[in-house]
């Protein structure tokens, strides 16, 4: 054989194989598995896209949907608390007062875990804060303080008993949301923490050179 000749491997009945052949068995060979991943990465996305219509935030009319006796009580016991910009509504491990909804402005949340202090996100207009102290066991899970000027309601925690207690299905609702509430925050420290890595192309089967005659 020539100096730098290239061997041509030979198929299982021992013919010998054209290199055109081998280029184009290459080729539909790396076709075939780049179509998988991307068939994989459609799936995954329409999985995460399901799930995040299964766990976004219920309307609050929803979530308060009550009789309207249960709801008289609920309308003469809520406070309306006005706060200024940099104000504290209310401190981690603090005794939760009751659950909050927000009327205008912006609220930071913010916890503190293993000596890590953590951003959960902004409370805005509509939202339900604090499910989990008000539905748990009564010590706020994390600290809210008002970036701008703002309103909330507070439904106080003996008149939310009384609700529960005429209408069992409000305390059931409001547990589904925080069951929504949790999950959210978990694809989102999820989507945080996963690092982004780039797909290498798969090597197609090498012709090797032989040595020197």
């Amino acid at each position: 054989m020539e100096p730098g000749a290239w061997q041509i491997r030979k198929t299982r009945n021992g013919s010998d194989r054209p290199a055109g052949r081998v280029s184009a068995g290459v080729t539909r060979r790396e076709t075939a598995i780049w179509a998988q991943p991307k068939e994989e990465e459609s799936m995954h996305a329409e999985a995460r896209a399901l799930r995040t219509t299964a766990v976004q935030a219920h309307p609050l009319s929803e979530l308060l949907e009550c009789p309207a006796a249960t709801g008289k009580v609920l309308n003469a016991a809520a406070v309306c608390l006005d706060v200024e910009a940099g104000q504290v509504v209310f401190r981690q491990e603090e005794i939760c007062q009751g659950l909050y909804v927000v009327v205008s402005g912006h609220f930071l949340r913010r916890t503190e875990r293993l000596d890590t202090r953590l951003t959960l996100g902004m409370a805005r207009p509509g939202d339900l804060v604090e499910l989990a102290a008000g539905l748990g066991d009564g010590h706020h899970t994390y600290t809210l303080s008002a970036q701008t000027p703002g309103s909330l309601l507070m439904l106080p925690i003996e008149a939310l008993n009384q609700a529960f207690a005429s209408h069992p299905p409000l305390r059931m609702r409001l547990l589904e949301e925080l069951a929504r509430e949790v999950s959210r925050a978990y694809d989102a420290s999820c989507q945080n923490r996963t690092p982004k890595t780039r797909q290498r192309r798969p090597a197609g089967p090498a012709l090797s050179p032989r040595g020197f005659a």
